[in-house]
Parts: C-alpha cells; sequence; structure tokens
C-alpha cells in the first residue's frame, strides 16, 4: 500500500497579511505540522494549484519555506491564481513541458504513473487546456500503455452544478476529453478549484476534491453572480493507494471534537 496527501487551494499571500479575515499561512503551517505528526509515513505530498491569491514572488517564497518541512516530498501544479514565472522563480527544480506548461510526470509507487497538468490561463478565473497541453497529455498516456495512471489538475472538466463555479472551470474542455477518450487506465482524476469536498464519477472515471487550507466556497445551488465564501473547516486528504483499489479520507485538521468509544 501507498499513502499520499492530497492539499489545495493554500492562496498565500505575503506574510503579514490576512485573506478574507484569515492567515493562510498558519493555515498550512497546522496543516503540515498535523500531516507530519500523524502521516510521516506518506511516500509524497501534491497540491492541486492556486498556491498563491495573487501570484506575488513573496508569497510563493512564504510557501516553500513551510512546505519545506513537510517530512515527505512534495509535487505543485499551479492554479488559476498563480502566476508562472513567479513559481518557476521559487521553484526552480518544478518540471515543465516543452512549452513551458507546468506539466509532468511522476512515479505513484503500485506501478501507478501520476500525470500533473497546467490548466492555467494568465489573468483569468476559468481554465483552459489547449491543443498543446492536450498533445503532451495525449502523447504521455500513449506511452504508459496499459498502465496505470492517475491525472491531476486545478480545473475540474465537468460541471458540479454550483453555478457560478462552473462558469469558471475549464473553459473549454474538448481537448481534454480527446486526449483521454478510449483511455481505460485512469484509475482517478484529482482536482482543486471548487473549494469543496466533492466525489463522484467522470465518464466512468473516479473524482474528488476537498475543502482548501483556506477559505471555503458555500454550499449553494440557486445563488449566481458573485461567489458566496464561508468559513467551514480546512481539509487535507489520506489517500490510501493499492493494486485493487483506492481510498480518500479527507481530514478536517482543525476539528477539535473529542473522540470517545462507542
Amino acid at each position: 500500500m501507498q499513502k499520499f496527501i492530497h492539499i489545495t487551494d493554500t492562496h498565500f499571500v505575503p506574510p503579514g497579511t490576512l485573506l478574507y479575515g484569515l492567515n493562510p499561512l498558519d493555515r498550512l503551517a497546522l496543516c503540515v505540522a498535523d500531516v507530519n505528526k500523524h502521516h510521516a509515513d506518506a511516500a509524497f505530498a501534491i497540491l492541486t494549484g492556486d498556491l498563491a491569491h495573487k501570484g506575488e514572488l513573496p508569497a510563493y517564497q512564504a510557501l516553500k519555506r513551510e512546505l519545506d518541512k513537510l517530512a515527505m516530498p512534495y509535487h505543485l501544479l499551479v492554479g488559476n491564481h498563480d502566476d508562472r514565472a513567479g513559481f518557476r522563480a521559487t521553484f526552480p527544480d518544478a518540471r515543465v513541458d516543452a512549452n513551458g506548461f507546468i506539466q509532468f510526470t511522476f512515479d505513484m509507487g503500485e506501478g501507478v504513473l501520476g500525470v500533473c497538468l497546467d490548466t492555467n490561463e494568465p489573468g483569468k478565473p476559468w481554465g483552459t487546456f489547449c491543443e498543446a497541453r492536450a498533445a503532451w497529455l495525449s502523447d504521455t498516456l500513449a506511452r504508459t500503455g496499459d498502465q496505470p495512471a492517475i491525472i491531476f489538475m486545478h480545473h475540474p472538466p465537468f460541471r458540479v452544478r454550483l453555478k457560478r463555479m462552473d462558469d469558471i472551470s475549464l473553459l473549454e474542455p474538448r481537448f481534454f476529453s480527446q486526449a483521454i477518450a478510449g483511455r481505460k487506465n485512469i484509475r482517478h482524476l484529482f482536482f482543486g478549484h471548487l473549494h469543496r469536498p466533492v466525489a463522484g464519477s467522470w465518464r466512468g472515471i473516479p473524482i474528488s476534491t476537498l475543502r482548501a487550507t483556506s477559505h471555503q466556497v458555500a454550499l449553494d445551488f440557486v445563488v449566481e453572480g458573485r461567489i458566496m465564501g464561508s468559513h467551514e473547516p480546512p481539509a487535507y486528504g489520506v489517500v490510501l493507494l493499492e493494486e485493487d483499489q483506492m481510498i480518500v479520507h479527507m481530514h478536517d485538521y482543525l476539528d477539535r471534537t473529542n473522540t470517545f468509544l462507542l
């Protein structure tokens, strides 16, 4: 069995700055401490985008200082709030494809390949996945043959029926859908962006995301216009990967509810 940690939407701001009344640095610091205390045996952690709120260099630098405290290696994706130049300046070892997109693969263990995608469209809240990015994905999946693969991306390529969030998800998923068409070896799709715990399936592929370490999005299927935020508890995911199954536990790491014997 292989264990890994899923974290999303840290939305870092420069140190000393609050975001919606919260301190993203403190929230992630508590997350890192909890992960190190309870899951130091995890093989890696992966963050699915919106690392910084406005892509500022001091925010990325503060994020790196905190993530470097993790007891395991970590992998980073970019989201719509991120700036590729600032990200790459702070994380120079980040891998990119031939076109400069933050796209790469890595060995997840248990014979599974992790495939990380870049859906950032500079200056826009929605995501895009152009022909060039899709060509990289198609070629990558073709090389895997029958090897199981798990995809990580920031923007979901489907609607979740939260009207305002659907408006700013992957704007045109056609090229992504074409790149994965007919692939029977995709075991799961992890994403971020929604700031909500969501799980299900899309085109037969299991999907999941979870609440951010920063602020959340309120569960409201009616509201249009501005996005309604909330201060629901932050979470991280503990993922248990095995040859014949994968289980995702979503942990509200600031919940201080007492445990007791049933």
